[in-house]
């Protein structure tokens, strides 16, 4: 043990001194490694905000309106449809933003009346955009007599899960050519919910997301036949909600505020690092170092993260070092992070795991690896008690 103990400190050593050794480099800005916002429906650009979306800081309000249908009698009270989402859904966004952001929920006490029976507006996945616009307008129309849209940030349109018209498979963000005026207000898009009850798991924490210009990591098969999770399994709720570990990427709480350029780290040259892990809270309001991050092209960039069970987290399958693709010209659905498997050889988790091959996708201590085509080198070297990972980052 001791032959052991002191290999590792001479490796230690051995790495600071080459890491330091040579002319002194004045620290590169976070700001450099920020990618360009492109055209791309939810690019994963950070130089600038869409202000079409509201940004999630500090307090957002959201409206839920439950919506009845004359072919149907509800079964369930709204507030209990209400509970199947909040608290979790305000929870989910409080422990990701290190309680920077609050979502409020004002779900309404009564059932709105529609004005057709469910069957009539072809409710489904893809849904025929013209039915699609006629439910808006009627639901709406409908709920304007009892709520005031101006007061709230978020519109939550929550079917009666038992009308035998609604397909649960439809439930997401539909985002409105042009806006609806109601209220002096402009609705610019409306989370449409049709699940069950009880619903799919963080169902609502992704919609949400999409509120917040974020993008589907999934990949959609074109037959409908193949697997959605390969980009990034179980790694961000924007992915799958099913996913053991939620939380989101540190490229996305970068995008939305909640990283501060203090707490992301552009790597430009070897450096030896400590990452905090991405789900534990804010010690003393200080995030410390969240992110690491190595520019690979105009568009592009490779992102360096530590995932450990804590926060979101708290059910994943493999702590260690997690490494990513970033693309900002790739569109929702299309690949603007692909997760890198350091384990390509294996997987883990398959009786939990929505795509077990990235199950073990991180580093732990004591493993290196070097990612194809762009040659950088990420060396896990050690895990301190308080769980902050110490990493050695090799660009080429």
């Amino acid at each position: 043990m001791r032959s052991a103990a002191a290999a590792l400190t001479s490796l230690m050593a051995l790495a600071a001194t080459s890491l330091v050794a040579g002319p002194a480099v004045a620290k590169t800005s976070s700001a450099s490694c920020a990618l360009p916002r492109t055209q791309a429906h939810h690019s994963l650009g950070l130089d600038s905000w869409n202000a079409a979306y509201p940004r999630p800081r500090d307090v957002l309000d959201a409206v839920m309106v439950f919506l009845s249908f004359p072919d149907a009698t509800p079964k369930y009270e709204p507030a209990e449809l209400a509970a199947d989402h909040f608290p979790a859904t305000s929870r989910f966004f409080a422990r990701a933003s290190y309680g920077q952001f609050s979502l409020r929920a004002h779900p309404q006490r009564t059932w709105v009346r529609m004005p057709r029976p469910s069957t009539a507006y072809g409710i489904s996945r893809d849904w025929a955009p013209e039915k699609r616009g006629a439910y808006l307008r009627e639901a709406l129309s409908a709920a304007d007599s009892t709520v005031d849209f101006s007061a709230y940030d978020i519109v939550y349109l929550v079917a009666d899960p038992e009308a035998p018209g609604v397909d649960s498979d439809a439930t997401k963000v539909v985002n409105l050519d042009r806006p609806m005026s109601i209220d002096g207000s402009q609705v610019r898009r409306v989370v449409t919910v049709f699940e069950r009850h009880p619903p799919d798991r963080n169902v609502l924490a992704h919609e949400t997301g999409h509120v917040f210009d974020l993008p589907d990591l999934y990949h959609r098969p074109t037959d409908g036949k193949g697997d959605w999770d390969t980009y990034v399994g179980d790694w961000d709720v924007m992915g799958s909600q099913f996913g053991m570990a939620p939380d989101l990427f540190g490229w996305h709480k970068w995008k939305l505020g909640w990283l501060p350029g203090r707490a992301v780290r552009c790597i430009t040259r070897p450096e030896l690092i400590s990452l905090e892990s991405m789900g534990a809270p804010a010690p003393g309001g200080s995030l410390g170092t969240r992110l690491a991050v190595v520019r690979t092209g105009p568009s592009t960039a490779l992102a360096i993260e530590a995932r450990g069970a804590t926060g979101n987290d708290k059910t994943l399958c493999t702590e260690g070092v997690l490494l990513y693709r970033v693309r900002a010209d790739a569109v929702s659905g299309g690949g603007p992070i692909e997760v890198v498997d350091t384990h390509p050889r294996s997987e883990a988790c398959w009786d939990r795991s929505v795509y077990p091959e990235l199950a073990d996708a991180p580093l732990g201590v004591g493993e290196t690896f070097t990612v194809p085509g762009g040659g950088t080198r990420v060396e896990v070297a050690d895990r301190s008690a308080s769980g902050a990972w110490t990493v050695k980052i090799t660009t080429s």
